[in-house]
């Protein structure tokens, strides 16, 4: 009974917003059938479709490339952000140094400090990855550091009696007790790696071979091509929604047997 009712949850979890998608999808057709409108106003959800099928030579390599900065800024932002969360454990007075200067990474809007990346860092794919790991690199330092400090006292004060060294505490303690924050963390950071990329693109404003869909839709805006437009910007939302579904999986995956955020029935 309890695998049954499991097996309908995840049948649900994909029923309901497919059924959600497709009303929407329905209206969205039927008011542009209906009132007639032009296609480079608002196309039908069919008109893009049938784009995305015939530009797909140009929108999947411009995919590819996204994918590619997205991925790259990812890794660059976990490790980073990592790195930065296991030196803030160390020390309070480090982490009370440094911390507001990560807030402040986070506060200051890509658009301003990506031109001067972009000149800095004469390689594009590289300050493209650059741009787009600092604007995910705070939620992974903020939930990693959160999870860190986040330790049961009572085991705190067991491993301190058993004289367990710093490092024995970081990786039997902290660590175990962090991976649910570190998670939580990377399902938001994958999203915003992707917004960074397509940000530091449109900033970059790169054009030939090398391009993302950012590019696709600079390019199709100044040809009027609005049906080519609707085509990237819904392989940008079905590129976030790919990664945030991966790092749920992954989360299940390393905390779906002892952890009671993935234990829960409700």
């Amino acid at each position: 009974m309890n695998t049954a009712s499991a097996s309908r949850r995840r049948h649900d979890k994909v029923l309901y917003p497919l059924l959600v998608a497709l009303v929407l999808l329905g209206l969205w057709q039927g008011a542009v059938t209906g009132f007639q409108l032009p296609a480079y106003l608002v196309p039908s959800p069919i008109l893009m479709l049938q784009t995305l099928v015939t530009d797909w030579q140009m929108l999947g390599g411009a995919l590819l490339f996204t994918l590619k900065i997205t991925l790259l800024s990812f890794a660059v932002a976990i490790v980073a952000g990592v790195l930065v969360s296991f030196l803030f454990v160390q020390s309070r007075a480090i982490e009370t140094a440094l911390f507001p200067y990560a807030v402040l990474l986070q506060v200051t809007p890509i658009v301003a400090v990506a031109p001067l990346i972009i000149i800095w860092v004469k390689d594009p794919t590289a300050s493209l990855v650059l741009c787009a790991a600092l604007v995910a690199l705070f939620p992974i330092i903020s939930n990693t550091t959160l999870g860190l400090r986040s330790i049961d006292p009572d085991l705190q004060s067991y491993f301190a009696m058993n004289r367990a060294s710093r490092g024995q505490m970081l990786l039997r303690l902290r660590i175990p007790s962090a991976l649910p924050y570190f998670f939580g963390g990377l399902r938001i950071s994958s999203g915003l790696a992707l917004i960074g990329a397509v940000v530091a693109e449109f900033v970059a404003g790169t054009g030939g071979n090398n391009t993302g869909l950012a590019y696709q839709i600079l390019f199709a805006g100044y040809q009027l091509n609005i049906p080519r437009m609707f085509a990237a910007l819904l392989l940008i939302s079905l590129t976030g929604v790919a990664l945030f579904v991966l790092m749920a999986w992954l989360s299940k995956l390393a905390l779906g047997s002892w952890h009671a955020s993935e234990l829960s029935r409700d």
